[in-house]
């Protein structure tokens, strides 16, 4: 019999050989006829399995296969990427969630585009969310049918801009106004390395060689990135071993840049801006994030006077409008942009442009900043930011080879001597 009930139980229990092993579980069931058909349909499901046929997939709703996608890659995502699929699904799910993956078309995921971008989501958001669906029909087999149906909406690739060598004394001077006193190192030490923001702000005391002076950074975006180790340069040496002074107790699995507490301090410098006192950090934890600290800075670098550059731009006394600066008395009707529409990841930008500006070769480049072989040519193009004089010192260089070549110089000469002395073309 290859059903059985153990004694005192009322369950059945299966139990029969497949390929010399013996196979004895628990039906789960009082039913003899029930349990009967369970031992059948495993015995199936075994010879199926062996001869490799492919078990048919129930249809799942849309909303029923993202839990499960979710749960699947929760391991190995960070917590940035669970965040931009949750917020994807936040939009797909009322749209899409009651359907079947099968019965998804090319047409559902054109009208969601439209509709999102009828809401002013951006060209970059929607292609994330249709992506995040793309992902979910791809892993039940389904998306292959619409795949070359379905277009992705075109993006900017001009995104992104290499600071000045003012505008980065600008923002650093703000930076060190800051309440948080985290801001000054935390930018130095992106711009100085080009990491990315969630690189820096992860980062933790053994990462730092001080005696080396480089630094190996932990799991970054992409797989090239992670655990790179880039030399720090002197700015960036100087500023750590400076920070690194502000907490004499650290462990080595302590954060760079840790969770803290400030209040202002209730005195103001020459400018009129609050100082502040810190009065809670916990090394433990990495800090949530420097915002509001950023936006701040890049704000007062409206105040900046464009003339003397160092004077305060202060609002003139009532009735009058406009502003005036305290130092050079330079009037102006409005503020200037100053630095508001600067990303944190221009600081990227910035690092990598000024070391393609250097000719500093891409295989290296691409070493520090984490590019992997197959991007380096495509990221550097986007990363390089020349203005109209790198692009004019450029096509001066063919004038210059060709007046080199008319000069006679060895090294460009158009033709070499034969034996008997006469010229040959090469």
């Amino acid at each position: 019999m290859s059903i059985y009930r153990y004694k005192g139980s009322k369950v059945w229990t299966m139990d029969f050989m497949f390929h010399a092993q013996r196979i004895r579980e628990s039906t789960g069931t009082r039913s003899k006829t029930l349990a009967q058909k369970i031992e059948d349909k495993r015995r199936r499901a075994l010879e199926e399995g062996a001869a490799g046929i492919k078990k048919h997939q129930q249809p799942h709703l849309l909303l029923v296969a993202a839990e499960e996608w979710q749960e699947a890659k929760k391991p190995v995502w960070s917590p940035r990427m669970r965040e931009i699929a949750q917020n994807s699904m936040n939009h797909l799910s009322p749209v899409l969630s009651k359907k079947l993956l099968v019965d998804i078309e090319a047409r559902d995921i054109s009208r969601y585009q439209a509709a999102r971008l009828a809401e002013s989501a951006s060209n970059r958001t929607v292609n994330i969310e249709v992506g995040v669906l793309r992902q979910i029909m791809r892993k039940h087999g389904v998306w292959a049918r619409i795949q070359s149906d379905v277009k992705m909406l075109p993006e900017r690739r001009d995104a992104g801009r290499a600071l000045s060598v003012e505008e980065e004394s600008a923002l650093l001077l703000e930076c060190g106004k800051s309440r948080s006193r985290i801001l000054l190192p935390f930018v130095v030490l992106a711009l100085e390395t080009g990491a990315r923001y969630n690189t820096v702000r992860t980062l933790q005391w053994s990462n730092i060689d001080f005696a080396n002076r480089c630094l190996k950074f932990g799991k970054d975006k992409t797989a090239a990135g992670t655990g790179r180790v880039v030399p720090l340069n002197q700015r960036a040496t100087a500023v750590l071993t400076f920070w690194a002074q502000q907490f004499p107790n650290r462990k080595p699995e302590h954060f760079v840049f840790p969770l803290e507490k400030c209040r202002h301090s209730g005195s103001k410098d020459s400018f009129g801006f609050t100082g502040s006192v810190v009065y809670d950090t916990d090394p433990t934890q990495a800090i949530g994030d420097v915002k509001e600290a950023w936006e701040g800075a890049k704000k007062r670098t409206r105040r900046r006077c464009p003339k003397c550059r160092t004077g305060i731009l202060a609002e003139k006394p009532t009735p009058e409008k406009g502003y005036a600066c305290v130092e050079c008395h330079f009037e102006t009707p409005e503020l200037p942009a100053g630095l508001d529409s600067v990303r944190f990841h221009d600081l990227r930008h910035s690092a990598v442009s000024r070391m393609i500006a250097a000719r500093i070769p891409l295989p290296i480049i691409a070493k520090i900043v984490g590019w992997t072989a197959g991007t380096m040519a495509k990221m550097a193009a986007r990363y390089g930011h020349f203005g109209i004089e790198d692009l004019r010192g450029a096509v001066e260089a063919i004038s210059r080879v060709r007046a080199e070549i008319d000069a006679g110089s060895p090294v460009f000469s158009p033709v070499s001597a034969t034996n008997d002395g006469s010229p040959r073309a090469n």
